[in-house]
């Protein structure tokens, strides 16, 4: 098994997404202030999904990793998404 060659990331790239990871704190922050009614979770959660997806992508370095492995992280993410579905239908239909 051949050994995968070092990503370096640059302190530029990894300062820039720290402070747009900052910026998207302040911008969940301002949504939960706001009275947008049930687009309220909606919109804390997209912003969460953002924030979660640089921090994994960038910071984890699974943007310079193989195919499979980002695959099986998706399904792992998806898996988990079903779990917390299924968890909320249990407490909504009760």
């Amino acid at each position: 098994m051949t050994e995968a060659p070092h990503h370096i990331i640059s302190y530029t790239k990894l300062t820039a997404v720290w402070g747009l990871l900052l910026l998207l704190t302040g911008a969940t922050i301002l949504v939960t202030r706001l009275d947008l009614g049930p687009y309220k979770i909606l919109g804390a959660l997209t912003i969460a999904c953002v924030k979660s997806g640089l921090v994994i992508a960038v910071f984890m370095h699974m943007k310079y990793e193989e195919r499979l492995l980002r695959i099986l992280l998706f399904v792992t993410l998806v898996t988990l998404a079903i779990f917390i579905g299924f968890t909320f239908f249990d407490v909504l239909y009760r």
